[in-house]
């Protein structure tokens, strides 16, 4: 009796979390702060609750490179695209192939870069309106030292990956992209395509507990919906920092729990 009632409040945590996992995508990002230790605490071993949460949450990417497909810059898809396929799945490789207890120690750690890359974010996405607010002639950058600077950006999407999505644009920018709604896109693209890579290998691998999975992607799904239609409306710093605030919350609750 005592361990359906445990069961079953797992499950309504599980539900809660995805809402706000999905609710936070939507607004600022950092949803995986949320799912992800939803996933331990239901009982799913860390590196299936990993791979789950990434297959649970990637659907929402997809819509967004769909509303963001225009702005593409097509001279830059196949150096990206490569970067994104080629680091997805080996990230996503390296993960399958790390121990349990090793990856368990590393989360908090994970989490803590995380939280502080979305910090960073803030005054880097300012810097980079403020770049591309200044007329520049476009130009194709030099494509094989941009592929090299973005695999392993992209193999971190593929091994754990929240927060890596500002690296992305200040690789892009630093080496001459300078339009706003391309580096976005781009960016995007990028990260979805990681992830898409990572999904699949996960799939095949057998990592995902789709019970699990699918009431996340389900929930999330609901969340992105509502948070999306709130985004604009609020600050984006304060959403920031909830995020950042968040994360570091998380990531000492688990050098606690793992020390």
């Amino acid at each position: 009796m005592i361990s359906e009632f445990n069961a079953y409040l797992h499950s309504v945590w599980l539900v809660a979390a995805s809402l706000i996992a999905g609710v936070m995508n939507a607004m600022a990002g950092g949803g995986s702060f949320i799912s992800f230790p939803a996933m331990l605490a239901v009982g799913v071993l860390p590196i299936q609750a990993n791979a789950t949460n990434t297959v649970a949450l990637w659907p929402g990417q997809l819509t967004s490179v769909a509303a963001l497909r225009d702005d593409l810059r097509r001279d830059l898809l196949p150096v990206v695209c490569g970067a994104s396929v080629l680091g997805g799945v080996s990230g996503a490789v390296v993960l399958l192939n790390t121990r349990q207890l090793t990856f368990l120690h590393m989360v908090p750690w994970l989490l803590l870069v995380a939280s502080l890359l979305f910090g960073l974010s803030g005054p880097v996405s300012r810097w980079l309106r403020q770049r591309s607010a200044t007329p520049h002639e476009a130009h194709t950058p030099a494509l094989v030292p941009l592929f090299l600077v973005l695999l392993p950006v992209c193999f971190y999407i593929g091994y754990f990956g929240a927060g890596a999505g500002f690296l992305i644009m200040t690789a892009l920018a630093l080496f001459g992209v300078e339009e706003m709604h391309a580096l976005n896109s781009l960016k995007v693209l990028a990260a979805c395509l990681s992830n898409l890579c990572a999904v699949l290998t996960f799939i095949v691998s057998g990592a995902v507990v789709w019970r699990y999975c699918v009431i996340s992607m389900v929930f999330a799904g609901v969340g992105g919906y509502v948070g999306a239609q709130y985004a604009r409306r609020m600050n984006a710093n304060v959403l920031r920092a909830i995020v950042v605030v968040t994360g570091c919350a998380v990531a000492g609750y688990f050098f606690w729990r793992y020390r």
